[in-house]
């Protein structure tokens, strides 16, 4: 019987096992003994917490989640003007633990059985919902709507591509080379259209 007061931690090193073994594989083609030994427990205890590798799976992505969107909700508060709340969303998409090989290896595995599991296309189309409602929230001062909503999308899609870059290894970009060129693509819509502050705040 597990010991009281270990289900918390045991879960949590298994939903980080499952990650890193998943990102190191490249696929989920990985069995619920492979996380455990990664995990430091046996295969009877991770079918105990998780009843089955889907349900572990779900929860590794909804753990991904939850740490971005904590993230992003601490560095947005943090920002004190609509282009630096800007900055912060999209420097919270490529934060070093969220852009290491692994996890992104993970996260297009996790796409690829968004194709055919309805329950992990839920959970990454909420992902891309609160990417570009933060998005909005911020552009929606600095640009008219429509122009806020096509930037938002913009750069929501170079978000993305990147991912997929940095998941080839060929020709990665580095944290701070991927940031840059989201704000140069963000800057430049920017300045095609005039912008407009919140009553009282300044841009």
């Amino acid at each position: 019987m597990p010991k009281l007061g270990m289900e918390p931690v045991r879960r949590k090193a298994l939903v980080d096992a499952a990650l890193k073994t998943i990102g190191s594989h490249g696929s989920l083609d990985v069995t619920m003994s492979d996380i455990a030994r990664e995990a430091g427990v046996s295969p009877a205890l991770a079918h105990h917490y998780f009843g089955s590798k889907q349900q572990l799976l779900i929860a590794t992505i909804r753990s991904l989640l939850r740490e971005l969107r904590r993230d992003a909700v601490t560095a947005i508060q943090q920002a004190h003007t609509p282009r630096e709340r800007l900055s912060a969303v999209i420097r919270i998409s490529f934060q070093a633990n969220q852009f290491t090989p692994e996890t992104v290896a993970a996260w297009l595995a996790f796409y690829v059985e968004a194709q055919r599991s309805e329950e992990t296309r839920r959970l990454l189309v909420l992902y891309a919902r609160r990417l570009h409602s933060n998005l909005m929230h911020a552009l929606k001062q600095l640009a008219a709507a429509p122009q806020a909503a096509r930037i938002a999308e913009g750069a929501a899609a170079l978000i993305d591509g990147l991912y997929i870059r940095q998941s080839l290894r060929a020709a990665p970009l580095s944290i701070d080379a991927s940031i840059a060129l989201v704000e140069e693509y963000v800057t430049a819509q920017l300045t095609q259209f005039p912008q407009t502050s919140a009553p009282g705040e300044q841009a």
